[in-house]
């Protein structure tokens, strides 16, 4: 790993793919819900950033649902490069990946034309956790000293780092690279701590153990948005084919919309549609009600009334978070070299291909 700021989205959910014993560049069912012609649709190709999960769920729903038909597409999702989504995506191997507003600007800095156009996370959802058995850690301060599950990302450093001095310690831990999974690195005895998603591993640690006690990144001064998962493409695309992004943003969108307002049949269709991942359909379900209840694609009472326009990027939140992670010196050049200037989530980002 290298010792630049890599995606904490991928470290975490990483971790929970090899628990689950599905693997994250695994196989992934793209064939189409419809048996009719589709020779006469433009041919996409959508990348996954990780295994399949609920973050990358509308995808899938947009899919079954013929959502992507009707706009005239014809979606084929691959599993994840070894590169990584946003290089695949800059170099034109995949017209379109989930990512996040971070990772589109940390590969910015280092040269990648990348672009989100639809935002689908709206507040963070990292858990940073001990076992629960560990009862010499109660709170972010006793993670002083302690040892740090890591993949190794400067950022994931600074955010541990933030939380611990903001509880009163010192902001100093050793660290060790994750094995098989961050869970089994923990119960190993070989690290202390590691980071997680509410979400996601959160939810497999309350329905199938191990128990934990977790503190999340704006309840200890974390500012700002650290989890813009949503859509990305490059610069190219949007340049030369606007048409062909509009259609499969709002298609994508129209997907996210229904498996926000349809949680537990919008699951069923990710197990369905991605059967080697091996999904269980409980698992899944209660993935999604966390997400609902939890609000963290938008209030659905504003998405309702038209207030709010689920897709919609958080440039504010994304910007607060590039901010800190510059003040931390967490960002590198192609060189390693340390850029203390914060990328613009202005210039990274664009609300233009959305439905309203």
């Amino acid at each position: 790993m290298k010792k630049s700021l890599v995606s904490k989205a991928a470290a975490l959910v990483g971790a929970l793919a090899m628990t689950f014993g599905f693997a994250a560049c695994g196989q992934t069912n793209t064939a189409d819900s419809s048996n009719s012609n589709t020779s006469d649709l433009k041919k996409v190709t959508f990348m996954l950033s990780w295994a399949p999960d609920t973050n990358h769920i509308g995808v899938y729903v947009a899919k079954n649902k013929g959502y992507f038909k009707d706009a005239g597409l014809d979606v084929d999702i691959v599993a994840v490069a070894q590169a990584g989504a946003e290089q695949a995506v800059n170099n034109g191997v995949a017209d379109f990946a989930l990512s996040n507003l971070t990772n589109v600007g940390v590969y910015t800095l280092k040269g990648a034309h990348i672009k989100q156009v639809l935002q689908v996370q709206q507040k963070p959802s990292a858990i940073w956790c001990a076992l629960a058995s560990n009862t010499a850690i109660k709170s972010p301060k006793d993670l002083d000293g302690k040892t740090f599950a890591t993949f190794g990302s400067n950022e994931s450093d600074a955010v541990v780092r933030r939380m611990i001095q903001t509880d009163g310690g010192k902001g100093e831990f050793d660290k060790v690279t994750v094995g098989t999974s961050t869970f089994q690195t923990m119960e190993s005895g070989k690290a202390d701590f590691g980071g997680f998603y509410a979400t996601w591993e959160g939810v497999q640690a309350d329905m199938y153990g191990p128990k934990l006690n977790c503190f999340t990144e704006p309840d200890y001064g974390v500012p700002g948005n650290a989890d813009t998962i949503g859509i990305i493409t490059n610069d190219k695309t949007i340049k030369n084919n606007p048409d062909l992004v509009k259609m499969f943003t709002q298609a994508t969108q129209k997907g996210y919309e229904y498996a926000y307002a349809n949680p537990d049949d919008a699951a069923q269709i990710l197990v369905d549609e991605a059967p080697d991942a091996n999904l269980k359909p409980e698992f899944v379900k209660k993935s999604m009600q966390v997400i609902v209840d939890g609000q963290y694609w938008g209030d659905p009472a504003k998405i309702k009334d038209g207030s709010f326009v689920l897709g919609t990027n958080d440039f504010k939140g994304a910007q607060e978070y590039f901010d800190f992670l510059a003040e931390e010196d967490a960002y590198t050049d192609s060189h390693d070299k340390i850029i203390h200037e914060a990328p613009q989530a202005k210039d990274l980002a664009t609300d233009e291909f959305i439905g309203k």
